[in-house]
């Protein structure tokens, strides 16, 4: 297996610098349904249950603020032993060239995957499949953010399923493609943190998102290669997502968009985002802040006005928030007055709530 670590390193950590947009970002959600079905993945996604599940809207850039060259959708679905995904790419040339599991799958045109099935953002799932069908897969143990942040690359979802048709030709610079089609099927079982764990999340939500990564191209000798500029670099790439970012980063777990793995059948699309997720949302505000407050003063705030936090005020109840120091870091608590649970954000950034 062959695999640059420090390449992808330098790829995650360039992008945690990038400013935090002002404006407030509301993560997309989605209603996926069970299926009896059986799904066959080959690409086509010819089962009815596809034709009956309804479409995410069209990706956006990834800052949320840019409307993508080609469009991009997804649908998902479920049954007890499977994740289904589904996506639906525009693209006149599609291309690839990598062929090795576990290789950087980014360095082709691809399409990524981001679970957070418990939504503490920390012990999190990435993959990566490019137009060969060539995968990538990693448990990422904290955000590149973090120090001592493990990332297992010899990680593999060991059942996974996925296939890729080419409405085109695959590396044919000759003709002009209308895109390509990717099915997943991911296997519950191989996100278990326990062996006897019955983590299939039956109407409940997973923290999700999307991301294709597209880049400008270059054609010689009748091959595709990533498009360099006149210095002689790899001109940048496009990174197109399912919800918003604000930022040039991937790796912010509490941004992701809400998949809710619905029982109820196809049509029922209700779900309501709790109001404890926007209590989360808020905290990590403060987060960001912490860490700011730290690069400034080289160690971290011990009251919550040293932050310059206005009142949180969630559906007119004002959070009444405890910020507590100790020799490791800190650690901000809020009793909801919506589920009266303790909800509770650490200095690495893991979420708890009980």
């Amino acid at each position: 297996m062959k695999f640059n670590f420090f390449l992808t390193f330098m790829y995650c950590f360039s992008i945690i610098g990038c400013a935090q947009t002002k404006k407030e970002i509301t993560p997309q959600t989605y209603v996926a349904h069970k299926i009896t079905e059986t799904i066959t993945i080959d690409g086509q996604a010819n089962e009815p249950a596809w034709e009956k599940a309804k479409w995410t809207r069209d990706f956006i850039d990834i800052e949320g603020d840019k409307t993508p060259k080609y469009t991009t959708n997804v649908k998902m679905l479920w049954d007890e032993n499977y994740y289904y995904i589904l996506v639906k790419m525009e693209e006149p040339h599609v291309w690839a060239d990598i062929k090795l599991h576990d290789e950087i799958i980014f360095y082709n045109n691809d399409f990524e995957i981001f679970i957070d099935p418990d939504g503490d953002t920390h012990n999190y799932y990435e993959l990566e499949i490019n137009a060969l069908n060539t995968a990538w897969d990693l448990f990422i143990g904290k955000p590149y953010r973090e120090q001592n942040n493990p990332v297992l690359n010899d990680w593999d979802y060991k059942g996974l399923k996925s296939a890729v048709s080419v409405d085109g030709t695959l590396n044919d610079p000759n003709d002009t493609d209308k895109g390509w089609t990717l099915e997943i099927a991911l296997p519950f079982k191989d996100l278990r943190t326990a062996y006897h764990q019955d983590n299939v999340p039956r109407n409940q939500f997973w923290r999700v998102n999307f991301s294709r990564v597209n880049w400008q191209h270059d054609i010689n000798h009748g091959a595709y290669s990533r498009k360099k500029g006149k210095d002689g670099k790899f001109l940048p790439e496009y990174n197109w997502v399912w919800s918003p970012m604000g930022v040039i980063n991937m790796h912010e777990p509490e941004k992701w968009g809400y998949v809710y793995f619905s029982s109820n059948t196809v049509g029922d699309d209700t779900f309501t985002i709790p109001q404890d997720e926007k209590i989360k949302w808020k905290l990590y505000t403060l987060y960001r802040a912490q860490k700011a407050y730290y690069a400034k003063h080289g160690g971290y705030a011990t009251s919550i006005d040293s932050l310059n936090a206005s009142a949180i005020i969630i559906d007119d109840k004002k959070l009444e928030l405890k910020l507590e120091n100790h020799s490791m870091g800190y650690n901000i608590t809020v009793k909801s007055p919506f589920s009266n649970k303790i909800l509770n954000l650490k200095e690495d950034g893991k979420f708890i709530s009980k």
